[in-house]
């Protein structure tokens, strides 16, 4: 299973698996679409969104795990 960490790009964690996008949504980061989401790491997205990476980082691996069980 491959995990999340706060310097992926978020385009990158949208390719690994779609289903993390209501996660990304809830948390308040609606630009998922938008080209910068492409080229900024999850880490900066939280800055900006002032957000707690890490917990953010949790909440996608828990996703993941659940999926992959």
């Amino acid at each position: 299973m491959q995990t999340i960490n706060k310097n992926m790009i978020i385009g990158e964690i949208l390719r690994i698996d779609s289903g993390l996008v209501p996660i990304l949504l809830d948390a308040g980061m609606h630009c998922l679409g938008c080209p910068s989401s492409q080229m900024e790491s999850l880490e900066d997205a939280c800055m900006v969104h002032g957000m707690d990476v890490d917990v953010l980082v949790g909440k996608l691996n828990a996703q993941l795990e659940t999926v992959s069980v």
